[in-house]
């Protein structure tokens, strides 16, 4: 469904990579609405058949997981789909096995549950920044691909996105929450920390790509350096992972609205304290 992409040609002669020209805002807002569509009929049918799925994202820090979780719900229902991102455990949760607390978030018949980072914390960001043993991380990689192939079996839809994001990119996007007051938020001291450790992530994704990449729940990587073709592609890419098909929809009548005990029912500025009206 995402349009056509176009390239530039080489800047510089011997350059054999062109850069893709920017999607168009558009072409984008037109094939999202295509896909936000696709998404709430997907929505039905897992509310239909009682079906259960994990969408895992996985990738840097500003790799664009937060933008891609917002246009999958911008349209759907809180009720189905549910975006999970845990914390850093409490005590209580670290005397947990590290798989409860993420079994715990699993999603009920008719429910989509979007992982915004998951157990591959122990892989990545715990690995990385030294927050776990290397045992550990060993042991994981070792069961993950066990335990996937159990949830699978299970008749849980399980989808795995690995978001890739360019050094230059990640470092002009961590610059921009610096700079701007409605994205400073966003930066965090983990941020801070993981960056100039970006070969060791890149170690750490490598191993955990070609280990835990299986037939029950494959990997697949989503280059993100452009966020319109990201989420345009990522989505995609979801809705072709679900077997989902079209649910009836039967068109309700409005009914009558009853006229027994009609009063004035405006109300009263005199009585009530209505919101500034501003603007």
């Amino acid at each position: 469904m995402a349009a056509k992409s176009n390239t530039k040609a080489a800047k510089a002669k011997g350059n054999k990579t062109a850069e893709p020209e920017k999607l168009d805002r558009k072409v984008y807002e037109t094939e999202l609405r295509k896909l936000q569509i696709e998404l709430c009929q997907l929505q039905e049918w897992v509310k239909a058949e009682g079906k259960r799925v994990i969408i895992i994202l996985e990738g840097r820090d500003t790799a664009g997981k937060s933008g891609l979780i917002r246009v999958i719900k911008e349209r759907v229902s809180n009720r189905v789909f549910r975006v999970v991102a845990l914390g850093s455990p409490t005590e209580d949760r670290r005397a947990k096995l590290f798989m409860q607390r993420y079994i715990e978030q699993f999603p009920v018949a008719g429910e989509v549950v979007i992982f915004d980072r998951s157990w591959y914390n122990r892989a990545g960001v715990e690995r990385v920044l030294g927050l776990t043993d290397e045992k550990s991380v060993g042991d994981f990689l070792e069961n993950v691909s066990k335990f996937e192939r159990w949830v699978t079996a299970s008749g849980i839809i399980l989808i795995k996105l690995w978001l890739e994001i360019g050094q230059q990119e990640q470092e002009r996007r961590l610059r921009k929450r610096i700079d701007d007051p409605m994205r400073q938020w966003k930066l965090s001291p983990m941020d801070l920390k993981s960056f100039p450790k970006w070969y060791d992530y890149s170690r750490a994704r490598d191993e955990m790509l070609e280990v835990s990449d299986h037939e029950a729940a494959p990997w697949y990587v989503l280059p993100s350096d452009d966020k319109k073709r990201a989420r345009l592609n990522g989505i995609t890419h979801i809705l072709s992972r679900v077997p989902y098909e079209k649910v009836k929809y039967e068109r309700p009548e409005l009914p009558k609205r009853s006229t027994k005990k009609r009063y004035d029912d405006r109300l009263d500025g005199g009585k009530v304290r209505f919101v500034p009206a501003l603007f």
